[in-house]
């Protein structure tokens, strides 16, 4: 059919990505440069709040703005040599693990933001083993060489003894970290030297240079990286389309982000060994080709992102067919049927009206207030893809209204909060409506939901530490046993789940010990050793 020809063709032109990085690691920076890049900005802004310079396009949240570090996920979609780009932003920042989760399965590829002088940190490797699990092929970029740093082949040794992953260079530093002078093409051989920009906030000037200029500009610096790349290419560290889509090998470019260093060059490398928007395994691990009837998968729901308009917003991966704004799909976990008169394509906090949609494509559904991260829409042929877990919340605390008079404001925003996954809201009888319990997988998440609830929901809060550190599954049976114990207790998820929460793991060990047959499971993201 006509159709899917247009929609396998269309396919074959998306890229849809993330980055991945430690906190610092210059994630915003590198979002902005590559918009820069793409000339879908002008100007790049900045992170670390610089007088005179913009605001990071992709953080839109005030409290990302004050702290210079990204905290809600958006979705950015923009053009490179006729290949579209959908850039799934994350967020930085070690405590909101769980939504770049979320994220991470929206998309065919990631890129892996490593810091010159800190290499393979704690946080990238969390997200690293997230990509290795869902089998996300991996591009890293080395960034901050303008800076000092480790040196280049230590570098490599670490991505590969940590990784597993062949590191395969595509490009090569010219100069040592701090003093940076270009970067080698390895493809050809060239030299691409830079030009400095004031600040970094315009496009960088690019020159290629023949080896021959390069040596007769830099002398010693171009020798030793021809060595140092002579070196890679006969130990066989160079770049295969196969090994790298296997998860076998990592291609490797080194950038200086915030100087617009190398950044032309990532996203040509996006566009040329990306995969393309392909089959997605339903929840019974059978491929969907992209062809079939329209599916998407909601991977997260935001509110707050249109002061004027209060609105919801849910963000839906298509998957298969074509998307029309005001198609009537169905929303599978309901069953019912779901309008999308209001689509949007999102760029940071500012929204154009999507008329159509491929697979691979990112839209915003508005007013979406029944759907939620994991929920699949289809038309046609029914499909339902894999739940997205929730994880096991390691820092809980107690909340209830400073008003009470705000009843109806509290449980409003408590629901909703809960619904989009900024915390896991918990209810025991002991405690009641009024004082739920907040689950969260770093604190930071509660200064989010404190705020949200004073300046969103008009219904100010106060919360108290609770001494747990662990929750884990049980079952109604098992309930009155956990109660019974000092220091633990027994919540409800919003599924019905019951949950078990404990101070540490010696009471997990004292539960089994007195009570043999009591069910206490892990819950995802939880270490199986408790």
């Amino acid at each position: 059919m006509l159709q899917d020809v247009e929609v396998k063709s269309e396919a074959r032109r998306r890229r849809t990505f993330a980055v991945i990085s430690h906190p610092d690691a210059g994630k915003s920076t590198l979002t902005e440069a590559l918009l820069l890049h793409a000339r879908i900005i002008a100007e790049a802004g900045a992170t670390h709040g610089k007088a005179g310079r913009r605001a990071t396009v992709s953080d839109w949240m005030d409290m990302e703005k004050d702290r210079g570090i990204s905290i809600s996920s958006s979705a950015l979609q923009f053009h490179h040599r006729d290949v579209v780009l959908n850039l799934v932003d994350t967020p930085g920042h070690a405590d909101f693990s769980e939504d770049t989760y979320r994220v991470l399965t929206a998309v065919d590829s990631a890129i892996m933001l490593l810091d010159a002088a800190k290499g393979m940190e704690a946080q990238t490797m969390k997200l690293f083993e997230v990509c290795r699990a869902r089998r996300i092929p991996i591009i890293t970029v080395i960034n901050k060489w303008d800076r000092p740093g480790l040196e280049p082949l230590e570098l490599l040794d670490e991505i590969e003894s940590r990784t597993g992953l062949r590191p395969t260079p595509l490009t090569w530093p010219v100069g040592i970290a701090g003093h940076f002078h270009g970067v080698v093409d390895c493809a050809s051989g060239d030299f691409v030297r830079f030009t400095r920009t004031p600040g970094g906030s315009t496009l960088a000037a690019t020159d290629r240079l023949s080896a021959e200029e390069a040596s007769a500009e830099v002398g010693d610096d171009w020798t030793n990286a021809l060595e140092e790349v002579s070196l890679l290419e006969s130990d066989g560290y160079v770049h295969d389309q196969r090994s790298f889509e296997d998860q076998e090998t990592t291609p490797v470019l080194f950038t200086a982000a915030a100087l617009n260093f190398g950044v032309g060059h990532l996203l040509d490398t996006v566009v040329d060994i990306a995969p393309s928007a392909g089959p997605r395994l339903d929840a019974a691990g059978q491929p969907r080709p992209v062809e079939s009837d329209f599916s998407a998968h909601v991977f997260k729901v935001q509110a707050g992102m249109d002061r004027s308009h209060r609105d919801r917003l849910a963000f839906a991966r298509v998957c298969s067919g074509v998307f029309h704004r005001g198609d009537v799909v169905t929303h599978e976990a309901t069953g019912r049927s779901f309008a999308t008169k209001y689509a949007h394509s999102v760029f940071g906090r500012d929204r154009e009206t999507v008329e159509i949609a491929y697979p691979g494509d990112i839209i915003g559904l508005v007013n979406a207030g029944g759907l939620r991260a994991g929920d699949t829409l289809y038309s046609g042929t029914p499909v339902r893809f894999p739940r997205i877990p929730p994880f096991a919340p390691e820092h809980f605390r107690v909340v209830r209204p400073v008003d009470i008079g705000r009843h109806k404001q509290f449980q409003r925003g408590m629901t909703q909060l809960n619904q989009e996954g900024v915390v896991q809201v918990l209810y025991s009888e002991l405690r009641g409506q009024q004082a739920p319990v907040m689950g969260a997988v770093g604190p930071m998440q509660f200064e989010v939901a404190v705020h949200r609830m004073e300046h969103e929901f008009n219904a100010p809060v106060h919360t108290e530490q609770l001494p747990y550190t662990l929750a884990m599954q049980t079952r109604e049976e098992d309930a009155q046993r956990v109660d019974q114990r000092i220091g633990a207790e027994v919540v409800r998820r919003d599924d019905g789940a019951l949950l078990a929460l404990l101070t540490d793991k010696w009471q997990v060990r004292g539960l089994r010990h007195h009570h043999p047959d009591i069910v206490l499971e892990p819950i995802v993201a939880q270490s199986p050793d408790v």
